[in-house]
């Protein structure tokens, strides 16, 4: 017998900053300035969704990013914050009009289809000495 069972919410930390997502430059561009940034969100989603058998959800999603920062140190708002990550987050290959090989294999990771799924968004902040920042995805169930 198959365990059919799936993971319907992850979570998981990034050290330092999230991405943020100001400009009509992509952030998945190569040499983009946020490159870094993506890039640790990736691993870290990549490794959370691997320790847990994840698969990208295809329903109704919330997202919900906790910002952990230095008090008086906020490095942007958090619509911005939420974009970068909502946008690292969803499946890349609708943005095959760029060249994603700098990416290796994180180009796959992907939490959920599309940015158009998300019913749900939350954002908070909470003091620490150093920057990082916890990400939360899960399915919304869909009420009939």
């Amino acid at each position: 017998m198959q365990d059919t069972t799936r993971a319907l919410a992850l979570t998981f930390e990034v050290s330092g900053l999230p991405p943020v997502k100001t400009e009509a430059l992509s952030i998945f561009a190569a040499g983009h300035r946020q490159a870094a940034r993506v890039r640790a969100l990736l691993q870290a989603a990549c490794t959370a969704a691997q320790r847990t058998g994840w698969t990208p959800l295809d329903g109704p999603v919330e997202v919900d990013l906790t910002l952990r920062c230095p008090p008086g140190h906020r490095t942007s708002d958090a619509s911005t914050l939420l974009g970068g990550v909502c946008a690292v987050l969803q499946d890349k290959k609708r943005v095959a009009n760029i060249g994603l090989a700098h990416l290796g294999v994180l180009v796959d990771v992907a939490l959920y289809g599309d940015d158009r799924q998300i019913r749900r968004l939350s954002y908070a902040e909470e003091p620490a000495e150093d920057f990082s920042y916890q990400v939360r995805v899960a399915a919304v169930p869909t009420v009939v």
